[in-house]
């Protein structure tokens, strides 16, 4: 029976096939001449449509334009959504609902490897439903990088690479078997293997195509990625963004994505940026602005003669935190420095005159010397890059930008200021202690604001030469005035791809930054994901027995609490220059304006002036040691592998073979009971309330990250299998296993639950008996009791990266709706997709304006039929206090009641690849497996 519902009369949808004979958009299919001779290929081009909207519409719109069109078969997209996109400028205000097929998907191993294993899971359960379980298969290109694994262990050391690949691979291996055994398992899979690089720097190095060739078709690169900053291939001007794990398998499986027509603001940019001012400067104030302004939801396109000043790395740069200020995407529309770009990292002349050549024929590609045509946006932002100031963020918000010449006076204040997001309420006369300790037989010393981890981190900076040489510089000159990082400073160089040693030697630089300690760790994501490691005991027991307040300061994209290292309560964003110069000062409570950073070796006080590179030594480094056989070379060694990995043996199977003793696979419950018919919506009656949240809950809080706690649920149950503590591993190399995963969803050690009325940490009452219970003991108890359990919550619920487990978490505990202020967009889109119900209060209402303490039951009164439901619809809340609410259920499309109909999407989409079995086997066969066609074929 198929699981696709028509929404409006609750009859099944008509199968794939049907309106699909001949392709709705035949007459505007043209070919793309090459100047050489012969034809790029052909394409569907906007300007054969002769509609004058076209011209108006921001460049990204244009993009939706040309997937919708390419991709209308009357089914999954309709002629009706080519319209409505056509006609953004009056649709976009009337939140209308839009399908979107990217042309590929990203993936790196946190959040691929329980990919992979749900995909491992649905072809058992095509199986179990008497289908062909090769039907589940990836039908588009899907690129995994392998880059969340890696953690800083060894540090200070030439063998630290080495060493820290090595215990990756120790750790891992199962985790890594498992990846392999998919890249063969699975089409249409590439996996780029440890060690390479980090997933959107080897993104924009590597894997983006800019316009896709394929059978003689050709069409702009988009895509999908399974974690938030996919927005950094946004700077190359692809379209692409984060999603959840479960919508990125259903888009791999031919799903469309189901999203809202964005509103699109405009961003113009003027000037260039001054002397000393970084585009880490540059794009911390940019998320403070467009957080103010207010962009979630919303794309955000970049515009005017300032955007010519900035390189593709910078745009890269404010591409990457999109998800910081806020928005779906931060666009850069194609032009000639992207084409330089392209050239430098290695792509080929050819390929960039056939990129340029279909840009332009298709009204995607700025000419700064052509006459400007009127684009039309939703609002408009301006902002003159020469303003813009050298600054961090921090204490604990991407968003909470300091200029560096206040940040003395933040960090007293933060001080001072009562616990929250800009304090930490240490009592006057605790501020000034000092904490005296050894440090490997030397004396050493703590106070707080001290910086004990100091990391150049993150694709958001390392894939920017210009800041990266710039540390560099800063390292060498601070070396040669005889300045040195104190050696407790835990500090590291994680560079986002090898093309960064290779200039860095290239340079002759890498040296000072070796002096300073800022080794190379390792190619991956490191401190930025709470990849930190350890710090060393001596450190560690200082800021913890005495209550320091203690520092990290990188140059990654996200510092919220608990992040970063369990011991640095304060963490700050920051440029790699100012990364090198916090270390050398060894704290955060400096005014660098007025007091030196330290001593030099006459004896002299040093400031960071006397140390800052100039922006033309830094643009005669990137100019001299940045070169296009950098990136060639290294990306051919990615294909090769490394040793280790090639070592990994693993079956030939297409089914995996679940190990029941695996901690680190394991087959997921999601399809243990599913059969042919949809279960429709489910009652959620007389409810009790797991949790009760206030404002900003990240899925930090709510998914299981970091370390898993000694005490922790997790651990119990890795210590029953026969684990020792050295062995747990983090909860993000656990991914693949349900069992451990469940058990620790909200284990974040900074959890604040209003129920435990002040007290911090991971634990809840259980209603119906007072007792004070980890968040999993009390789950199971509800559940065990067979009893309904909710969450309460203020705004932003759900911000931050963008992981499936934080809606499977909640999911498998038994949740059944989450009652909040506002939701992060794709952490909402994560609970809908696991059949989760998001409710919002009305504006103005909260559980606190209500008198909802969370210790009432709640009964939410939603239709019982799945055709009486519409997106946005008002629903009643009730509790047995005889309090009554209404709040907006955020089913925010069609296709997500069918989602919710289903149980989730996972099995709505093995139940459409079923249905569509029975009904056309034939027609899926040539619509969604992998396709052989030509162009000429493809639109018949």
């Amino acid at each position: 029976m198929p699981s696709s519902i028509d929404l409006v009369d609750n009859k099944p949808m008509a199968p794939p096939g049907q309106y699909a004979s001949k392709h709705a958009f035949k007459a505007i299919l043209t070919s793309l001449p090459n100047p050489n001779g012969g034809e790029f290929g052909k394409f569907f081009s906007l300007s054969a449509l002769n509609d004058p909207r076209i011209d108006r519409l921001p460049y990204s719109i244009r993009i939706l334009v040309e997937s919708a069109i390419r991709n209308c078969d009357n089914f999954q997209v309709t002629k009706d959504d080519v319209e409505k996109i056509i006609d953004w400028e009056k649709t976009s205000e009337e939140q209308v609902e839009i399908p979107f097929k990217p042309a590929r998907v990203l993936l790196h191993d946190y959040t691929g490897v329980p990919a992979v294993v749900d995909l491992a899971s649905m072809r058992d359960a095509m199986k179990n439903l008497g289908n062909d379980p090769n039907k589940i298969n990836p039908l588009i290109p899907v690129d995994f990088v392998v880059d969340h694994s890696v953690q800083v262990n060894v540090t200070r050391s030439e063998n630290a690479v080495q060493a820290n690949t090595e215990l990756e691979f120790q750790r891992y291996k199962e985790r890594f078997a498992f990846i392999k055994w998919g890249s063969s398992a699975f089409e249409n899979m590439l996996v780029v293997p440890p060690g390479s690089g980090i997933l959107h720097q080897v993104n924009l190095e590597y894997l983006a195509r800019v316009v896709f060739e394929k059978d003689g078709l050709l069409f702009p690169d988009s895509v999908v990625g399974t974690d938030s900053h996919t927005t950094m291939i946004d700077g190359l001007g692809i379209a692409g963004w984060g999603v959840g794990g479960i919508e990125a398998e259903a888009a791999m499986l031919g799903q469309p994505l189901s999203m809202v027509l964005p509103s699109v603001v405009g961003f113009r940019l003027l000037g260039k940026l001054q002397d000393g001012v970084t585009a880490t400067d540059l794009v911390l104030t940019l998320t403070q602005v467009l957080r103010k302004h207010g962009v979630v939801g919303k794309f955000v396109e970049f515009y005017g003669e300032g955007v010519a000043e900035l390189s593709l790395a910078d745009r890269a740069t404010i591409a990457n935190m999109a998800p910081e200020y806020g928005a779906t995407m931060g666009f850069f529309p194609v032009d000639h420095i992207t084409l330089q770009y392209l050239k430098l990292t290695g792509r080929s002349d050819e390929t960039v005159s056939m990129i340029e050549a279909y840009l332009r024929e298709n009204k995607m590609f700025v000419d700064y010397n052509q006459p400007k045509q009127e684009r039309v946006y939703s609002a408009y932002l301006q902002l003159d890059l020469a303003s813009v100031e050298p600054c961090i963020s921090g204490p604990k918000r991407p968003h909470d930008r300091v200029p560096l010449k206040e940040m003395k006076t933040d960090w007293q204040a933060c001080l001072d200021n009562k616990l929250g997001f800009k304090g930490f309420a240490v009592p006057k006369k605790e501020q000034n202690k000092v904490v005296k300790f050894t440090f490997q037989g030397k004396p050493a010393e703590l106070k707080h604001g001290s910086v004990v981890i100091a990391a150049i981190t993150s694709c958001t900076n390392t894939s920017n030469p210009s800041v990266v040489l710039g540390a560099a510089l800063v390292a060498k000159k601070a070396s040669e005035r005889g300045l040195e990082v104190k050696p407790w400073v835990k500090t590291s160089l994680a560079p986002g791809s090898g093309v960064v040693t290779k200039y860095l030697l290239k340079s002759g630089l890498q040296k000072y930054l070796n002096q300073q300690g800022f080794n190379i760790v390792g190619y991956g994501c490191t401190t930025c994901i709470g990849n930190s490691g350890e710090l060393d005991d001596s450190v560690a027991s200082a800021i913890s027995e005495n209550d320091i307040v203690a520092a990290a300061v990188l140059s990654g994209n996200r510092n919220f609490e608990g992040r970063v290292h369990p011991l640095t309560r304060a963490n700050y964003l920051a440029s790699p220059p100012l990364v090198v110069a916090y270390a050398l000062a060894g704290t955060v409570d400096i005014d660098f304006e007025k007091e030196p950073i330290g001593t030099g070796k006459d004896g002299e006080s040093v400031y960071l002036r006397d140390i800052w590179p100039s922006n033309e030594e830094i643009a005669e480094a990137v100019q001299s040691s940045v070169l296009p056989d950098m990136f060639k070379s290294a990306y051919l060694a990615i294909r090769d592998g490394n040793p280790m990995w090639n070592q990994l043996d693993v079956p030939a199977s297409t089914l995996y073979s679940w190990d029941p003793n695996s901690t680190y696979i394991h087959d997921p419950p999601y399809f243990k009971d599913m059969t042919a018919a949809p279960p429709g919506p489910y009652e959620v009656k007389d409810a009790h309330c797991l949790l009760n949240f206030g404002d900003s809950i990240t899925t930090d809080h709510i998914s299981p990250a970091g370390s898993i706690h000694k005490d922790s649920p997790a651990a119990k149950f890795l210590l029953e299998r026969g684990l020792t503590r050295r062995d747990f591993n983090t909860y993000g190399s656990r991914r693949g296993n349900d069992e451990v995963m469940i058990r620790g969803a909200f284990a974040n050690i900074r959890l604040v639950n209003k129920l435990l009325k002040g007290e911090v940490g991971p634990k809840t009452i259980h209603i119906p008996t007072g007792d004070k219970l980890s968040v999993y003991d009390a789950a199971m108890r509800y559940k065990a009791a067979q009893q309904d359990t909710i969450i309460l919550a203020g705004s932003d619920y759900g911000s931050g990266s963008s992981r499936d487990w934080a809606a499977k978490g909640p999911m498998l505990l038994g949740v059944k709706a989450v009652i909040a202020k506002s939701f992060e967009r794709i952490h909402r889109s994560n609970l809908v997709g696991m059949g989760i119900i998001p409710l919002c209060f009305k504006p103005g209402e909260d559980a606190d304006t209500l008198g909802l303490t969370g210790f009432e039951r709640y009964t939410i009164h939603l239709p019982s039929k799945i055709c009486d439901i519409k997106p946005g619809q008002e629903t009643t809340v009730t509790t047995d206090t005889g309090k009554s609410f209404t709040c907006t259920a955020r089913f925010d499309t069609k296709v997500e009641l069918a989602y919710f109909n289903n149980g989730g999407i996972l099995p709505y989409v093995v139940g459409e690849s079923s249905a569509y079995n029975q009904i056309a086997e034939q027609r899926l066969l040539k619509v969604l497996h992998k396709s052989t066609k030509s162009a000429a074929n493809y639109i018949e």
